[in-house]
């Protein structure tokens, strides 16, 4: 397993965008060539501030996403989605470089729901190769101590994603638990490494823009 952002000093290699296609054919298939893989991430992180306070900033995304998902690039879609590029992954050989839609719902009585969406700018022979299924939710819960000395607001972080993958036929040689394993394997790697980072950056930004003294890190529960 392997996470590189350059990939110039590496020998051939498949390097493919990660999309969401139009259509589910890949999620039916039975042929061995096309995996599922699937991972989960829980975390929780605590703020320094009211309900209100948090909430407020959860609201205005076109800030905060930016700047915390630095330095995966991030270009807007519309005033509620972003297409996110997460880097180069790769295993056995076989190389991706994720780029996934993903719209931030606006917030439902203190939760946030994030989910995959197209991207329009698909390269359509890419549609039977990859499909992403990403769905994520940010919970807010007043946290504040009962004698209300300080207020203080916990954000939990849930996200559920599923990759199915169309392989090349040369892995499919390779042993059926070891292609499965090690797939799950990466994918864990870079949801947790991508998630942990995220969800600090995000605690460490709303203290600061706040003027507030962040927490400290807690190990994430995933």
């Amino acid at each position: 397993m392997v996470h590189h952002g350059d990939f110039s000093n590496r020998g051939p290699a498949y390097v493919l965008l990660l999309t969401r296609p139009s259509t589910d054919t890949l999620r039916g298939s039975d042929s061995r060539q096309v995996r599922c893989y699937r991972s989960e991430f829980r975390d929780r992180m605590e703020m320094r501030a009211d309900f209100q306070t948090v909430g407020a900033y959860l609201d205005r995304h076109e800030g905060w996403f930016r700047r915390c998902a630095a330095p995966m690039e991030v270009k807007a879609i519309d005033e509620q989605a972003y297409a996110l590029t997460l880097g180069r992954f790769g295993n056995f050989g076989f190389e991706v470089e994720p780029t996934i839609g993903l719209r931030l719902l606006p917030q439902n009585a203190g939760n946030y729901a994030i989910s995959t969406v197209p991207l329009s700018n698909q390269d359509p022979a890419l549609a039977d190769l990859y499909d992403v299924d990403f769905q994520a939710n940010l919970s807010l819960e007043d946290n504040s101590s009962s004698d209300a000395s300080e207020e203080l607001t916990a954000v939990s972080w849930d996200l559920d994603l599923s990759v199915w993958i169309h392989l090349p036929k040369m892995i499919t040689l390779l042993p059926d638990g070891l292609v499965q394993s090690s797939g799950d394997h990466l994918l864990r790697q870079i949801v947790r490494q991508i998630s942990r980072r995220l969800t600090w950056k995000v605690q460490e930004d709303f203290h600061a823009s706040h003027g507030l003294v962040c927490p400290p890190r807690r190990r994430a529960a995933f």
